[in-house]
C-alpha cells in the first residue's frame, strides 16, 4: 500500500470511494437520500477535479496495485465559523476534511497510514495544528483520532439535508 496524490485519471475512481464510504459515517438519523444529495454535491468527479485545483487543500489517496483503497482530504486554515473559530485557537491550522476507507480494509492500517500522511503534511505545511470534526456518535472515529493525539476541543453543526448533526471539533497540537 502506498499514500499520493491522485491524478485527473484517478477522479472516477476516487469519487465511487467517496459515494462508497461516506455513508459509513453518518449516523443512523441520516436518510439515505439525505446522505446520497451530500454525495452528488459534494463527492462527484467533478468536485475532486476542482478540489485537486485547490491550492488551499490536499487529496491523498491510499492505494494498493489495483485500486484506491481510502482517501483524505485536507484543508488549510479554518472556516468562519464561530464555533470553529473559537474550538481551534492555534494558527496556522490545517483540517482533515475528510478521512474514509472503504468497508472491507478496515482494521488494515488504511486510515492509519492516511493520518500519519496528513499529519506530516501538517508538519511540512508549517501548521500549529491539526483539526477535524467528528460526529459525536461516531465513536469508533473518535477513538481513531485520540489515538493520533487529538483532543475534543469544542463542538459544531454540520448541515446535512433537512437535519443538523452535531460534530466534536477534536484538535491536535504540533
Amino acid at each position: 500500500m502506498r499514500i499520493e496524490e491522485p491524478g485527473p485519471d484517478d477522479l472516477t475512481e476516487l469519487a465511487a470511494v467517496a459515494a462508497a464510504t461516506f455513508p459509513l459515517a453518518c449516523p443512523p438519523s441520516v436518510s439515505p437520500a439525505d446522505a446520497a444529495a451530500f454525495i452528488a454535491e459534494n463527492l462527484s468527479a467533478d468536485k475532486f477535479a476542482g478540489y485537486l485545483a485547490d491550492p488551499d487543500r490536499i487529496v491523498l489517496v491510499a492505494r494498493d496495485d489495483d485500486r484506491i483503497l481510502g482517501y483524505a482530504m485536507l484543508i488549510h486554515g479554518v472556516p468562519d465559523d464561530a464555533d470553529v473559530q473559537q474550538a481551534v485557537p492555534l494558527r496556522p491550522a490545517l483540517e482533515i476534511s475528510k478521512m474514509y476507507a472503504l468497508p472491507d480494509v478496515h482494521g488494515t492500517g488504511v486510515s492509519a497510514a492516511l493520518m500519519t500522511e496528513a499529519l506530516e503534511r501538517g508538519a511540512q505545511s508549517g501548521a500549529a495544528c491539526v483539526w477535524l470534526g467528528v460526529n459525536q456518535e461516531n465513536e469508533r472515529a473518535q477513538r481513531f483520532y485520540t489515538k493520533f493525539g487529538f483532543r475534543i476541543n469544542g463542538t459544531k453543526t454540520f448541515r446535512l439535508g433537512a437535519g443538523i448533526e452535531n460534530d466534536y471539533v477534536m484538535v491536535r497540537a504540533r
